[in-house]
């Protein structure tokens, strides 16, 4: 009975993944026991996560870095959509939280691109709380040059390497 069980879970949720849709899982009896509860709740938060617009490869919520001119901290236009569908998406998600991981070039002082990078991550987390977020969803650090998205010492690598990334908590 608890193979049966199991099994019409696991048929759901690869179903439910199929069509992009939440599965439905199917209530065990008494006689399935304890274990196949455990199997149903974990089918459930898979089909959950899967139809998790932020889990869209596809969807605007799939970009999570945010990129600046030289020596500038503001969002640029072309990143707004961006920062302001990550926005809504926590406002709608209480339970989501957010680490702003604010980056810079090579280019300046230790000190500087600490700052600058600082500036970077809060310019963000403003626009994510005017977007509905709440603060204490909201952490921007910096780390200024120390971690670089390429290595190459040319514009085209210090252009990824001048970025806010949002990382969610797991």
């Amino acid at each position: 009975m608890k193979k049966l069980v199991i099994s019409l879970v696991l048929v759901n949720l690869l179903a439910a993944c199929a069509s992009n849709k939440p599965a439905e899982t199917t209530g065990g009896t008494a006689a399935s026991g304890a274990s196949s509860a455990g199997a149903s709740t974990k089918a459930a938060s898979a089909a959950q996560t899967a139809g998790d617009p932020l889990n869209d490869p596809s969807g605007i919520l799939a970009m999570r870095s945010v990129y600046y001119p030289f020596d500038v901290d503001a969002v640029q236009d072309a990143d707004k959509p961006v920062v302001q569908a990550h926005g809504k998406y926590l406002a709608a998600n209480s339970n989501r939280k957010v680490r702003l991981e604010g980056n810079c070039d090579e280019r300046g002082s230790n000190e500087y691109n600490l700052g600058l990078g600082q500036r970077r991550a809060d310019g963000v987390k403003k626009m994510l709380e005017l977007g509905g977020a709440k603060s204490a969803q909201l952490e921007s650090v910096s780390y200024g040059e120390e971690k670089p998205r390429s290595s190459g010492h040319e514009e085209a690598s210090w252009s990824q390497n001048r970025r806010t990334d949002i990382k969610y908590a797991k």
